[in-house]
């Protein structure tokens, strides 16, 4: 795991405990808003 990735795993432990969230929920819930954002853009006109 590079400096990146361990970056990455503090802040998704950090978001979880501050929700109150399993890390697996808290990866969740980033992937889904990330896949909403996608379609946002997709759909946006341009």
């Amino acid at each position: 795991m590079g400096r990146r990735d361990d970056g990455r795993a503090r802040e998704i432990r950090r978001l979880a405990r501050k929700f109150d969230l399993t890390e697996e929920e808290t990866l969740r819930q980033l992937v889904e808003l990330g896949l909403e954002n996608l379609d946002e853009e997709a759909s946006a006109p341009r």
